[in-house]
């Protein structure tokens, strides 16, 4: 076995050096900042307490380290994520109880498990079932949920819902009881956040700074926001004035262990943990390749899942909450200089620094400042002008993406991603069932043969060319062999057929036995069957089957070999598209 396709910290410890500890110990330094805060707001996310956030961001980040395959990724608690866990545990316990807790432990241990089952199959190829119109529509449904969920920290009210209609009006509801001080912290928190994200950047290079380091300090902006506002209600009293703060959470590092083996629980987050599994994989395989590529390296899709399997894993022996790569501390990682893996490492020291000593001043955070700061972060997942364009281009695709959008919405994120995924997985079988094939002709005097309805070709009444554009499988097998009866139908001076093979990259038994079945069919209409452009692969295939010995025809390599053997001087006739 090759450890180090098991194990890639093997691939660059080994080469480590002091100019690289050095820029992974600056990245770390930022990851750091910008990750206490988000651990603490997606733990609020979840309906956790606030140290399972920062639980979740020691181990993980040091297991990934050791067997993910990007050197910038920083995984940990994200907003999506933290909406699925919460939206998975709300039928089970109340939130912040120890029950609830619970679950989300077995949660991630359960996903974590999963995904290193997966990887160890190389099943990374899964994600490719979830669209990107799915995924976009239920990242924008996401956020629009968590960006409710999160009002009524902003204004201070009580509100409760599993969908957008029940969080919308419960917050109608209350809007009576409207806590002005907890309204003013938010929405400051809100208003400086933005200012951050959109003008901070322009107005420190405006003042010398430099472009990167100025990118940096905006996006560590919520940490700012955190230290003012923890300073000012440690300092004011605050929590007297009735603004709700995280409260006391508990110092030191977690405790290792393995849930209680409840059975009955463990199936009631089964599908759960699988719809976390492949929505976090699909996530953090997404940032993971998009930061990969500016420096010319890869990831391994498949080792990727065992690297996050085992975050999850550690996440669940360590009391913390499911995990995945992260798009802002990714970033920040990246733009710091991170070189290697270790960065997370020794982000994950200053994590269990800030758990074992900051605890004390964590207490005087206001709830509001945190909703402020996942507010910020997420909106920018509402993506309304990819609904509208992948309308204009594909209308199922765009059915598919909306479906997903409003189930999200309406009902749940479980059955949002559950539909999108069926929709996407049915529309590709519909497509592929009624696969596209055209009757070509040649184009007078080249070696290119196109479509007899777009072009103006050469054809001959007894050699018919029939290109077919899929893969040949189950689903659409019986469907060429009606489009074959059609064209003998329409063609009486046909004496030759040619399947025009450059787009089959498959042939299944179900297909093959179609093509066994047109073989004879036609034998029987004195017409002959011939293939050209059949791909290596396929030709393979068919090698073992009766079909090449018993086909009524031949094998070109080119369709233009087949034209030069079966019309040779005949004279063919034009066709004006």
């Amino acid at each position: 076995m090759n450890l180090k396709r098991y194990l890639p910290i093997l691939q660059w410890l080994p080469e480590y050096d002091r100019r690289q500890a050095s820029s992974d110990l600056l990245a770390a330094l930022m990851v750091t900042v910008l990750l206490i805060p988000q651990s603490l707001a997606y733990a609020l996310l979840a309906g956790l307490p606030a140290q399972v956030g920062l639980y979740a961001s020691i181990l993980p980040l040091a297991f990934y380290a050791v067997f993910g395959t990007s050197r910038t990724l920083s995984v940990g608690p994200v907003a999506v994520i933290s909406l699925m866990t919460a939206a998975a545990l709300a039928p089970l316990a109340e939130a912040g109880t120890e029950q609830y807790i619970a679950a989300a432990v077995l949660l991630a241990l359960i996903s974590g498990a999963m995904l290193v089952l997966m990887g160890l199959f190389r099943f990374g190829f899964l994600a490719n079932f979830l669209s990107h119109p799915v995924i976009s529509g239920f990242m924008s449904a996401s956020a629009i949920l968590i960006v409710a969920s999160q009002l009524k920290h902003v204004l201070g009210v009580q509100a409760s819902g599993h969908n957008l209609v029940e969080l919308l009006a419960a917050l109608f509801s209350g809007l009576g009881d409207v806590h002005g001080p907890t309204l003013a912290v938010g929405v400051g928190v809100l208003l400086f956040l933005l200012f951050a994200r959109n003008g901070l950047a322009a107005l420190l290079t405006r003042f010398g700074v430099p472009a990167g380091t100025a990118g940096i300090v905006t996006r560590i902006a919520p940490i700012f926001a955190v230290v003012i506002t923890t300073l000012l209600a440690w300092q004011m009293d605050l929590g007297d004035r009735g603004i709700s703060l995280v409260g006391f959470v508990p110092a030191g590092l977690p405790a290792l262990g393995l849930p209680s083996f409840d059975p009955e629980l463990w199936q009631s987050v089964m599908v759960s943990a699988l719809l976390i599994s492949v929505v976090g994989f699909v996530e953090s395989i997404s940032v993971g390749q998009t930061l990969a590529a500016r420096r010319r390296q890869r990831i391994d899709p498949d080792q990727e899942l065992i690297g996050l399997g085992t975050a999850n894993l550690s996440a669940g022996l360590s009391g913390g909450m499911p995990v995945t790569g992260g798009f802002s501390r990714s970033v920040v990682n990246f733009d710091s200089g991170a070189e290697t893996p270790a960065a997370g490492a020794y982000a994950a020291i200053g994590i269990a620094l800030a758990t074992l000593f900051l605890t004390p001043m964590i207490a005087y955070l206001p709830k509001a400042t945190l909703a402020a700061t996942i507010i910020v972060a997420v909106v920018q997942l509402v993506d309304f002008p990819a609904m509208v364009s992948t309308w204009r281009y594909s209308r199922s695709d765009s059915g598919a993406m909306l479906v997903t959008f409003v189930l999200t919405l309406a009902h749940s994120v479980e059955l949002g991603i559950i539909a999108g995924v069926l929709l996407s997985v049915g529309m590709l079988l519909y497509r592929t069932s009624r696969p596209h094939s055209a009757v070509v002709g040649r184009v007078p005097g080249t070696e290119h043969f196109r479509n007899v309805q777009r072009y103006d070709v050469e054809l001959c009444p007894k050699v018919t060319f029939l290109r077919v554009d899929e893969s040949l499988y189950f689903a659409n097998a019986r469907f060429l062999e009606e489009r074959v009866i059609e064209l003998l139908a329409g063609a009486r001076e046909m004496t030759d057929l040619v399947l025009v093979c450059p787009g089959v990259n498959h042939v299944d038994a179900s297909a093959l036995e179609s093509l066994e079945a047109i073989n004879e069919r036609l034998g029987e209409a004195g017409v002959a069957l011939h293939l050209s452009e059949v791909k290596g692969p396929v030709m393979d295939r068919l090698k073992h089957s009766d079909l090449l010995n018993d086909l009524s025809g031949r094998v070109f390599l080119s369709t233009f070999d087949a034209w030069q053997g079966l019309i040779g001087d005949r004279t063919p006739q034009r066709m004006i598209s």
